[in-house]
């Protein structure tokens, strides 16, 4: 007997925002007979194939510390540089520049400091 992710859950002060952020991140949706509109407590975003959710649910304190789980991400195109401008413009804030010539990472905040990563895309890693 197994058991398999349902969502993935992460405490907000403001659960739209951060859905609305995390959904242009990834490339998510919102459930069009379910929408998240501002003010909602509970807000969830689903991967285009249905198989990922992440569900934003709001808390009166803001984060404190350092993430104990955090989300490694890789483009999906373009490079890990590409993406890391992407993201920025979105609104995530550099915490720690990791990259190497060889590799390495960039760890990310999201609006409420939730830490993430971004790699190398698969190519980068491909290529050297």
């Amino acid at each position: 007997m197994t058991a398999r992710i349902s969502h993935i859950t992460f405490d907000a002060v403001d659960a739209h925002a951060q859905s609305v952020f995390w959904r242009n991140v990834l490339g998510f949706e919102e459930d069009p007979d379910d929408p998240n509109e501002p003010g909602h407590e509970e807000c969830m975003i689903f991967s285009p194939d249905g198989s990922e959710r992440i569900l934003f649910i709001e808390v009166p304190d803001p984060k404190q510390v350092k993430n104990r789980l955090h989300l490694d991400l890789v483009p999906v195109a373009g490079s890990r540089d590409e993406e890391l401008a992407r993201l920025l413009k979105l609104g995530a804030t550099t915490v720690a520049d990791l990259r190497r010539p060889d590799g390495g990472w960039v760890v990310l905040a999201d609006p409420e400091g939730n830490e993430f990563c971004i790699l190398r895309s698969e190519a980068e890693r491909a290529g050297g």
